[in-house]
């Protein structure tokens, strides 16, 4: 079942959402050659609980970080670890959220280690194009399948591939609601939006083939062909005046 949420419900989840991008900011500026994730890790929950709020993450189903690290060829869900040293050309994710008053916030960016490649950049780019038109697209009356559509017709133009293994997802009072956000599928399918929706859209793009695997720890998810991946992620509220996105400042 979808919730619906009140006027004042979404403002408790902007406020839970730009504390995300705030600490989010804070780790972006952070990242730089010989930092390690962990270093990373440890300031995402200093930041947390100077603000009095929860990580939303940790402890989930029995995680047991702040922050989801995923470096190059890690598609979503990295382990932050002291051993994983970062170097010039890498791309790193950091996903990350927080619990307030009841209310999750939900977000994710992907960011340059000191200088990239030209095809890394536009993997970038293109990822963030592809969330800039999937936002657009979520308004009353559009529906999941064109929101889908929108991140899947712009990625696959520029010759990327859309992961098909993990999704975006409804948010609340729950860390993942229903319902489930794909980025990809057919203009004009799906559940109908309606005002009072919130989803948290999160194009994870490959710079290879679309397919996934898990690794031992049973968490991290990499490309199956070893090719780079991004992901960036907002909370986006749908109302009568567009999409409102919460977790951007």
């Amino acid at each position: 079942m979808i919730t619906l949420k009140s006027r004042k419900e979404i403002e408790l989840m902007r406020a839970a959402n730009v504390m995300v991008a705030e600490i989010l900011d804070i780790l972006r500026e952070l990242v730089r050659p010989g930092v390690t994730t962990m270093d990373l890790e440890v300031r995402a929950e200093e930041e947390t609980r100077k603000r009095g709020v929860k990580p939303a993450f940790k402890g989930y189903y029995g995680f047991p970080w702040c922050l989801c690290a995923s470096l190059n060829n890690v598609v979503v869900h990295g382990m932050p670890s002291e051993d994983t040293v970062l170097k010039e050309g890498d791309i790193l994710g950091m996903d990350f959220g927080v619990l307030y008053k009841g209310f999750y916030g939900d977000s994710a960016i992907t960011v340059p280690v000191g200088e990239i490649s030209s095809t890394a950049r536009r993997l970038l780019d293109v990822t963030a194009q592809s969330l800039d038109r999937a936002i657009e697209a979520a308004v009353p009356d559009n529906t999941l399948g064109d929101i889908s559509f929108a991140v899947q017709s712009c990625v696959e133009a520029e010759g990327f591939s859309v992961v098909r293994d993990f999704v975006g997802h409804g948010i609340g009072r729950k860390l993942h609601e229903a319902p489930q956000v794909p980025n990809f599928g057919e203009a004009g399918k799906g559940v109908k939006l309606q005002p009072g929706m919130v989803l948290a859209i999160e194009p994870m793009i490959n710079q290879g083939g679309y397919k996934t695997r898990v690794l031992e720890d049973g968490w991290t998810a990499v490309t199956q062909d070893g090719a780079l991946s991004a992901h960036f992620e907002h909370t986006v509220a749908v109302t009568d005046n567009g999409p409102y996105v919460l977790s951007r400042i």
